[in-house]
């Protein structure tokens, strides 16, 4: 008989998500079947509940499972599958590539032309139970706390942006207090930046910011960054710039700031195009890094700072029972929550 699950599905074009059952999916060749403990949910996912224009446009076949942030145990093997164990705490890195194209040949897998996420192209892990091939398992050391490897997903976004660039003695803009950008606030101080700055409109998430060892959360609405940048001893501009947002205005005001010769990382997806000043970046000689996803190598990154001292805990401000799904998706969409974390072991 099919076994079957209770998994949080998009069942239709349109607002909302639906608790239903669905067959846990068998393992194929090379596929490893994870019995999940934990998850986050994603802005990704939120997107997905409130069926905004990205939604729209990225999710083809409801119904379909999602979420692709996770902690659980390895519970079957598919055929071929070597390195693994039955019973082992793994996550997983959330997206597919082809394995053949240029950059999957030279190691640039985040940057794959043919990627395939979990979650949303294909069903994901908001289940008790979720499939994916071998080569993405993440063994996950047993020293690490689950609730915090439940949103590693994100962890890896901030780290990939955060550690783009060398941050010992810099000083750092941060413009958007959503979580990966409160994340990436914490990564660059344990890395040995001088002063951290982070910007935004919410002074709930700029709260949860100065937990995370800021040096200084500006609302931009009531707040004068520049006489801010002063009591903080900048005298040239920040040097490292980490845009998170996706607002036009925010990412303005950021190379506005910049010293002339500053290096900004671009994670923050907006909702719609932004008029650049080319003039301005070619005149201090910006460099721009745009960041999607993460590499390979953060997740090793990411396990090492935790197990160094790195504390995460202050940016989960929400736990739920899975079934209680909805109450997560409604604190996300409050603007007063940071990390949301579902357990799925009770």
């Amino acid at each position: 008989m099919e076994r079957m699950m209770d998994a949080i599905v998009k069942p239709e074009k349109g607002p909302g998500l639906e608790l239903r059952k669905v067959p846990v999916p068998v393992p194929g060749p090379g596929e490893v079947l994870i019995k999940i403990h934990k998850t986050a949910i994603c802005g990704t996912d939120v997107h997905i509940f409130n069926w905004d224009p990205w939604a729209a446009e990225h999710i083809k076949n409801p119904p379909m499972t999602i979420g692709h942030e996770y902690v659980g145990e390895i519970a079957e093997l598919g055929a071929g599958v070597t390195g693994l164990e039955i019973g082992q705490r793994v996550s997983g890195e959330g997206h597919i590539t082809c394995g053949h194209c240029r950059n999957c040949h030279t190691g640039n897998i985040q940057w794959c032309k043919n990627t395939t996420s979990v979650g949303v192209d294909r069903d994901g892990a908001f289940a008790e139970y979720v499939c994916i091939p071998a080569s993405n398992v993440i063994i996950i050391d047993e020293s690490l706390p689950e609730e915090v490897v439940s949103f590693f997903d994100a962890v890896g976004n901030a780290t990939h942006t955060a550690l783009m660039w060398d941050l010992v003695g810099e000083d750092v803009l941060i413009t958007g207090a959503g979580p990966i950008g409160i994340i990436a606030a914490g990564i660059c101080k344990y890395a040995g930046a001088r002063r951290v700055v982070i910007t935004d409109m919410n002074d709930y998430r700029l709260d949860l910011a100065r937990k995370m060892g800021v040096d200084a959360a500006v609302n931009t609405a009531t707040e004068d960054l520049e006489k801010v940048m002063k009591e903080q001893g900048l005298v040239e501009g920040f040097d490292v710039g980490l845009e998170m947002s996706g607002a036009g205005a925010a990412f303005a005001q950021m190379c506005s700031v910049m010293r002339n010769g500053g290096k900004i990382s671009l994670l923050g997806i907006g909702n719609k195009p932004i008029e650049v000043d080319m003039n301005l970046i070619i005149g201090k000689g910006l460099t721009l890094q745009g960041i999607y996803g993460r590499k390979m190598d953060n997740w090793h990154q990411m396990s090492y700072m935790v197990q160094g001292g790195l504390d995460l805990t202050p940016v989960i401000t929400h736990r739920f029972h899975y079934t209680e799904f909805e109450e997560g998706f409604a604190a996300m969409n409050s603007g007063k929550s940071g990390k949301v974390v579902l357990d799925w072991t009770k």
